[in-house]
């Protein structure tokens, strides 16, 4: 998509008055959760898909169902169970009659041709059907009997999973989890916000939500966010972050060699700067910074440092990693 200057600036003027109108609407039906909130609009405003994890019954459903009529975008919601097959995602070839009366093979598109995708449970489903995923979340298209389908723009799957109950549970493969953007954790409500949930929702039926932008919107708003400038000491610093949570590297610290087995790519620092741009851009700054990266390690790095049975018999997690790495790897000139 190319913008002229004007259209380019008034995209800008948009995308930062937009906070505190999605905020707004949200707010309708979403108590709470701010951070979770800014880190998957940072994903649908980069362009990036997303991964929510949080116990059951703390509303990860309707927060992207919400999100998706905010954006005015067209929403699917697929229950990822056991005997799901890759047909019921993408979508299967069928015998229909034609106007002359011959009978022929027709595809019919399945739930992944949408704008939202919601995958929900997507740890309950078999790796084959899991994997059907990968061409659309990388490639926007569906393949099927030798013919693409070019999928809707824009496109973004947003799944959820649930930590807690393991059983009946199929990890994702590392080449599926490094294709979401942000790993986001929801996680319980402080009391005074449990509370205005249980009074808001046992009260009266929820406002409508008003829709504030459309898929052309969200197109520019994904051009926009690439334009936005970044110095070459902050990627550089994005790099390294990423670079040292790799054990068996030269500049990678003790603690990763014993506790980690498996390192973040070069997708991590490539997600890290986007991120970066798309949350200075809804902070009102033309620029990203090094507090940008920091802000956004957690949810990018977490699904893709895989720490090791030591770290798990210590007690230590991958976000106690990430926390490490934020304080030792230093950041750029500018700020020492």
């Amino acid at each position: 998509m190319s913008l002229t200057y004007e259209e380019e600036q008034a995209a800008v003027e948009q995308l930062r008055s937009s906070r505190a109108r999605v905020d707004a609407e949200l707010s309708k039906v979403i108590v709470g959760q701010r951070e979770a909130v800014e880190q998957l609009l940072i994903s649908l405003f980069a362009g990036g898909h997303c991964l929510l994890t949080g116990a059951p019954g703390l509303a990860k459903t309707l927060l992207v169902k919400s999100i998706a009529q905010v954006f005015h975008l067209k929403f699917q919601r697929i229950q990822f169970t056991p005997d799901l097959m890759p047909a019921d995602i993408t979508g299967t070839e069928i015998l229909q009659e034609t106007h002359e009366g011959r009978r022929a093979l027709a595809f019919v598109r399945g739930p992944v041709f949408t704008n939202v995708l919601l995958a929900d449970e997507i740890n309950r489903t078999p790796p084959k059907t899991q994997a059907a995923l990968l061409e659309a979340m990388q490639e926007h298209q569906v393949t099927a009997a030798g013919t693409r389908y070019p999928l809707d723009v824009p496109f973004f799957v947003l799944a959820t999973q649930n930590p807690i109950e393991m059983e009946g549970t199929y990890p994702l493969p590392e080449a599926q989890l490094d294709r979401f953007m942000f790993n986001v954790v929801i996680d319980y409500l402080p009391e005074d916000d449990e509370v205005a949930v249980v009074q808001q929702t046992t009260s009266r039926r929820p406002e409508p939500i008003e829709p504030l932008f459309t898929g052309d919107d969200v197109l520019r708003f994904h051009e926009i966010v690439r334009r936005v400038p970044v110095a070459e000491e902050v990627v550089r610093y994005a790099v390294r972050l990423a670079a040292v949570s790799r054990p068996g590297q030269p500049n990678t610290p003790d603690f990763v060699k014993q506790w980690v087995s498996w390192g973040a790519g070069t997708r991590a620092a490539q997600n890290l700067i986007l991120g970066a741009k798309a949350r200075a851009l809804l902070a009102g700054r033309v620029h990203a910074t090094a507090d940008d990266i920091r802000a956004l390690a957690l949810p990018v790095l977490r699904h893709r440092v895989l720490v090791n049975y030591r770290a798990e018999a210590e007690g230590v997690t991958v976000d106690n990693v990430i926390r490490r790495l934020i304080e030792q790897v230093p950041g750029p000139t500018a700020e020492r």
